[in-house]
């Protein structure tokens, strides 16, 4: 096996390199930053940290959406830029295998592709892993042998609820809810209740913060600026608040999950009672989410330990061990 390769997880927030040379996982914020529409002014987590606080001239922007590539010319960019940074600045030809969602077109998928193909990153083979795939790997489910696995990985902006059969994916639905969805939640509600505007970013870390805050007792302390007089003010959000605005979004998932419940064929259920649900991706940590779902469905949680890199630990598993690669497919017409 050649040394020189990397597993690419691209979430819409965050991107997850996994490098065969030096055995590194590289996690950065999958975002931009161009200035006077031409410049790349920064990238990664510099560019988050501009984010929401750039003049006019700099577009900070996420190169995907809803799972799938929103931004080609700039997602190329952002590949060439990281994988240029760990190879420290000398590309070698190398083997890419890019994880993506199962429940997109033919010609989303192909558009992940075409991406490694064009960023300029000296691409010897370009395979592709389906991510409920590599996440059952990351999660330490033999997924080659395994029956009746259910995956629920929760990201960004997408949450994608598969059950994994035998190295393949018997069933997979991908809804359009996620962390920035629970984020928005949360913004709106103290809009509604304290005339309070308050960013992303805050959003994010009371979010981030609902289980201390909750343990401690104690109201989530944010900065925002006041409707009525425009001024900036401080106010304390009790945790109430906060679970209570982020219920719909979870019965969002719930539904989603006991949809594909609904739909498993009948000896699979039996193994998924047997194993209960794998729970997973960035946004699966937030407070109260395992709770409610073992509570409406009755199955054990299995939460994962380290829930934002298990796409990635399970492309790693592919490019060290042999008996994985066949998990892995090219796309057809592609082997050019």
């Amino acid at each position: 096996m050649s040394t020189n390769a990397f597993g690419i997880d691209l979430g819409t927030s965050t991107i997850k390199i996994y490098s065969a040379a030096d055995d590194h996982i590289m996690i950065e914020k999958n975002m931009i930053a161009i200035q006077n529409k031409k410049n790349v002014f920064a990238y990664g987590d510099s560019a988050y940290e501009m984010y929401e606080k750039a003049p006019g001239n700099i577009q900070i922007s996420y190169p995907l959406c809803n799972g799938v590539i929103a931004d080609i010319k700039n997602m190329e960019t952002l590949i060439r830029f990281f994988i240029t940074d760990i190879s420290k600045g000398n590309i070698r030809p190398a083997d890419f295998y890019i994880a993506v969602p199962t429940d997109i077109t033919e010609v989303e998928k192909r558009a992940f592709y075409d991406l490694i193909k064009d960023a300029n990153v000296k691409a010897r083979k370009i395979m592709v892993v389906e991510k409920a795939v590599a996440d059952g790997l990351g999660l330490d489910i033999d997924v080659k042998n395994s029956q009746g696995v259910l995956v629920v990985n929760v990201g960004h902006d997408t949450t994608e609820v598969s059950i994994l059969s035998l190295g393949g994916i018997v069933l997979s639905r991908l809804i359009k809810t996620g962390g920035l969805k629970f984020d928005e939640a949360i913004r709106s509600a103290v809009r509604k209740e304290y005339g309070l505007l308050i960013g992303g970013k805050t959003a994010e870390n009371i979010k981030k913060s609902l289980a201390q805050l909750e343990e401690a007792g104690t109201g989530a302390e944010v900065f925002g600026r006041d409707i009525v007089t425009g001024l900036p003010v401080e106010r304390e959000i009790p945790t109430e608040l906060v679970a209570s605005c982020l219920e719909e979004h979870f019965n969002t998932i719930i539904d989603c999950v006991k949809q594909i419940l609904e739909r498993t064929p009948p000896e699979l259920g039996a193994d998924i009672y047997r194993h209960g649900i794998y729970l997973t991706g960035g946004a699966s940590q937030i407070s109260h989410l395992a709770d409610k779902l073992k509570a409406s469905t009755g199955l054990k949680v299995n939460v994962a330990e380290r829930p934002s890199e298990s796409v990635v630990l399970g492309l790693s598993k592919i490019l060290k061990d042999e008996n994985y690669k066949s998990v892995a497919y090219a796309i057809e017409g592609m082997g050019k």
